[in-house]
């Protein structure tokens, strides 16, 4: 659906984006994950058609950025990351002023308030005036308005920015009903969030995409975890399908290891172990969240400035 390819924007002499290539299909939820300045909002603003790209390709099915602008906004329903919102406005005034914006004729637009009202649990604060909304309504409310045209791809910045803990529950259940009918793409340096609702994440560095993949593969570390009784770095090594040995210390009494090899090796482990007389405590896959993921991404880049510092 979604197709970006070497797209790069540069400030003067800064280089905000730097040659990013991916692809979104249909219905996915999409985490658009990095460190403030990695370049995130400036992505979502070149998709939205809002910043022109220095250079690259943007299209939307058969649609391309630049030729088919207005086209491909028809089909995005986009919240800022500061939600701007008028606060003298009611909610259901504010939602009518977006959907003329929106190009909805006046006759479709009672439907479409409504509908966007339910899907955002807004009824209770319809007729409240935004100002006096707590954060999580008023980042309710911004949602309201991107998805009052019904579009096929909603684009959030930054969507739990300052929200309480209930209210970012809230948010994620409603990105979680958005993404039923639409394909989603989300904006945040919270790394909670992307693992809370997202399939698969983009990960930024400086302007560069550094990993772009489904979380539940990124979240198998490929790697298989033993603890066993004694010293068994010589028995694994030799296990067909190994390809290393890491030790990984001792305590009480039991040592650790981590071995480069597949989840299917696991059998040959324990036979191995066995003939050897080592006993067995744990022989597990290892587990990654995306906090060690994102942690490990960006040791690299701190690894790589000490080396041409």
């Amino acid at each position: 659906m979604i197709q970006v390819e070497q797209l790069t924007r540069r400030y003067g002499e800064f280089v905000a984006v730097d040659d990013v290539s991916f692809q979104i299909g249909q219905g996915e939820i999409v985490g658009l994950l990095g460190h403030n300045g990695a370049g995130k909002t400036s992505i979502m603003k070149m998709l939205t058609g809002y910043l022109e790209p220095t250079s690259g390709v943007i299209r939307v099915d058969s649609l391309e950025i630049g030729r088919d602008t207005r086209r491909i906004q028809a089909r995005i329903g986009y919240l800022p990351e500061n939600c701007p919102v008028y606060p003298e406005m009611s909610v259901l005034d504010y939602l009518d002023f977006q959907a003329g914006l929106h190009g909805l004729a006046p006759a479709e637009r009672p439907q479409a308030i409504a509908n966007a009202i339910r899907r955002t649990a807004l009824r209770e604060k319809a007729t409240q005036p935004i100002h006096t909304l707590s954060r999580g309504y008023r980042q309710r409310a911004g949602v309201a308005q991107a998805i009052l045209h019904r579009p096929d791809i909603i684009i959030l910045d930054e969507p739990s920015n300052g929200l309480d803990p209930t209210q970012i529950l809230q948010m994620r259940d409603l990105i979680r009903e958005l993404a039923k009918t639409a394909t989603v793409m989300i904006s945040t340096h919270i790394l909670q969030e992307v693992q809370a609702v997202c399939d698969r994440v983009l990960i930024l560095r400086s302007g560069k995409l550094v990993v772009d993949a489904r979380l539940d593969t990124l979240q198998q570390g490929g790697r298989l975890l033993v603890c066993v009784d004694a010293e068994a770095e010589a028995p694994l090594s030799a296990v067909k399908g190994v390809r290393a040995v890491e030790p990984r210390g001792r305590s009480n009494g039991r040592w650790s290891y981590a071995l480069q090899a597949d989840a299917d090796t696991a059998p040959r482990v324990v036979d191995a172990l066995s003939a050897a007389g080592r006993r067995l405590y744990a022989l597990q896959p290892e587990q990654r969240d995306l906090e060690t993921l994102f942690a490990q991404v960006n040791a690299v880049e701190a690894t790589q400035e000490v080396a041409h510092g």
